[in-house]
Parts: C-alpha cells; sequence; structure tokens
C-alpha cells in the first residue's frame, strides 16, 4: 500500500521527465514483491528458470526502449 500512495502521490507532482522512470520503477518493484512472494517464486530452483527471467527483461527493455524512441521521434 506504501508504494501504491507513492506512485499516486508522484502523478500528482510535476517532476518532467523523471516522472514516468519514477513511476515505472515503482512498478517493477511491487511486480517483482508479488512475483517474489505471493508466486513464491523466490523458492524456485533450476537453471531454466534462472536464465528466462534476465531474458524476458532484456525483451521487455527492448520494447520498452523501442517505443519510448518511436515516441521521442515523431
Amino acid at each position: 500500500m506504501i508504494l501504491t500512495g507513492i506512485t499516486v502521490s508522484l502523478a500528482g507532482m510535476n517532476l518532467g521527465g523523471w516522472s514516468i522512470a519514477m513511476v515505472l520503477a515503482i512498478a517493477a518493484i511491487k511486480s517483482s514483491l508479488v512475483l517474489s512472494y505471493f508466486m513464491h517464486l523466490r523458492y524456485e530452483t533450476g537453471l531454466l528458470f534462472k536464465l528466462m527471467i534476465p531474458i524476458v527483461l532484456a525483451a521487455l527493455t527492448v520494447f520498452i526502449g523501442l517505443t519510448f524512441t518511436d515516441i521521442a521521434f515523431r
């Protein structure tokens, strides 16, 4: 609930380009907490799982980066 409150308060502030970065960082923290505690992924073992997370995060980073560059150069 604290992170949601921080997200809502940041939405009302004018931080320029940092607003989106801060809100995305808080969203990443919240999703990692849900994945690790509620889905019990922190107790998961195996090489496939340990390789899957960085690959998925890298693909997500590429997609978000391409989206931001598309918006920036319109």
